[in-house]
């Protein structure tokens, strides 16, 4: 598995790890930091909550928009124009809530630094595997590239949100928002601008017969593997709901952080250990393994009563989080069009995003009203969702080059494969 990293870390060099970890960060901070931002400037949950879901809200729409426009002109560019737009949005919305703007005025603000997310993460999939696949890697060594970039965007989710919670306690929730903003402007600026941004070809406006199809065929599996992210995406919004008021019923609602964040660490850990597995288990059958430790996992929540069960059956359930995610973007790597990867990339993002933030308004007021077990147990019903899913999809397509899956969901062997 070491060796294995290494030989990642050498095709994608030092650089582009680093500037896409830090470019991503920011988005990861914008969520939290939205809403603390908001609700201590204005007093008002309700107002924090429409800025937050706006947020949300355009992330989820443009991000896949952004995708296909990267798809279609390179990366380059409209990761800069994204970059340098999203900066100036939440450095606005932060005046904006500081000055008591009205929300007529907040919400927009939310919506357009939702909107003009530059997509690192997806984007940085997109790249990296095409460095690997360019230099003649195998489905294995492409799968460790996923398994890196998953772990990235775990230790992003659990540090953003822990930077704006330690900014907001020792100064002001604007302050990490600020800080966000710049780092924004700096390190999107220089992953675009990075010799790595050609690895992923631009495939253009073709006119072409032969074009049109490729940029509109798309196979039915590729829709319900951004289904299933949906539904991981309100996962992680119930159990998000859950926590906070389990936590707050047992008078430790500081807690309810550093819960979460012990799943997201187990997450990450799990997750580089995937290039472990051998090459024997396919990923139709990792999929179906991981979403079946996602029901199991999960249950439990439903039961819990104490702070100490409470911290050992989320950290246990973030085991299986990590390897359905990063199963998920494999099987949509190996399933989608070359030409139409980031945006698929940025589908399954925003899916996560708004399947997170509809969960999160639907199980916060579940918890309200009922107690946390009724948040765990939308949680329970979208990983039976995503159970469901990996036993009903098939997900391989006849014809596809470059690593197509057979219909065990492993690559197939010899002459085929390495082509």
């Amino acid at each position: 598995m070491l060796r294995t990293y290494r030989d990642t870390l050498s095709l994608l060099g030092p650089a582009l790890p680093v500037l896409s970890f830090l470019g991503r960060l920011p988005t990861a901070m914008c969520q939290l930091g939205s809403v603390l931002l908001v609700a201590e400037t204005s007093g008002s949950l309700a107002t924090a909550g429409l800025a937050g879901g706006a947020l949300a809200a355009g992330q989820t729409v443009a991000g896949p928009l952004l995708g296909r426009l990267a798809d279609r002109r390179g990366q380059r560019g409209p990761v800069l124009v994204a970059s340098l737009a999203n900066a100036v949005a939440v450095a606005a919305l932060v005046l904006a809530a500081v000055a008591d703007a009205p929300t007529a005025l907040l919400v927009p603000l939310a919506l357009l630094a939702g909107a003009t997310v530059p997509q690192i993460g997806p984007l940085a999939r997109t790249r990296s595997v095409a460095l690997a696949r360019r230099a003649g890697a195998d489905d294995r060594a492409v799968g460790a590239v996923l398994s890196f970039e998953g772990t990235l965007d775990e230790v992003s989710f659990v540090l953003g949100p822990a930077l704006v919670g330690l900014a907001a306690a020792l100064a002001h929730p604007g302050a990490a928002l600020l800080g966000a903003s710049l780092l924004l402007a700096v390190c999107g600026t220089a992953f675009a601008l990075h010799p790595t941004a050609r690895a992923a070809p631009a495939t253009g406006a073709s006119t072409t017969l032969t074009g049109a199809a490729e940029r509109t065929r798309l196979p039915a599996s590729a829709y319900a593997l951004r289904v299933t992210m949906v539904l991981q995406g309100a996962m992680f919004g119930a159990s998000q709901a859950g926590i906070t008021a389990l936590t707050a019923g047992l008078g430790a609602p500081a807690q309810a952080g550093l819960v979460y964040a012990a799943m997201g660490v187990m997450s990450a850990a799990v997750g580089l250990s995937l290039a472990a597995l051998p090459a024997r288990i396919g990923l139709t059958l990792r999929w179906r393994a991981a979403t079946a430790g996602l029901v199991m996992l999960s249950l439990p929540l439903l039961a819990v009563d104490s702070l100490v069960g409470l911290y050992a059956v989320v950290t246990v359930l973030g085991a299986a989080y990590a390897p359905h995610l990063i199963t998920v973007f494999a099987l949509t790597e190996r399933t989608v069009p070359a030409g139409r990867l980031a945006e698929a990339m940025a589908f399954l993002t925003s899916g996560v995003v708004g399947g997170q933030a509809l969960a999160l308004a639907l199980s916060g007021r579940l918890a309200e009203q009922h107690g946390a077990p009724t948040a765990f147990a939308v949680a329970v019903g979208a990983a039976a969702g995503c159970a469901a899913l990996s036993w009903t999809v098939r997900t391989a397509r006849p014809g596809k080059p470059r690593g197509a899956l057979t219909p065990d969901g492993a690559a197939p062997s010899g002459s085929a494969a390495r082509a």
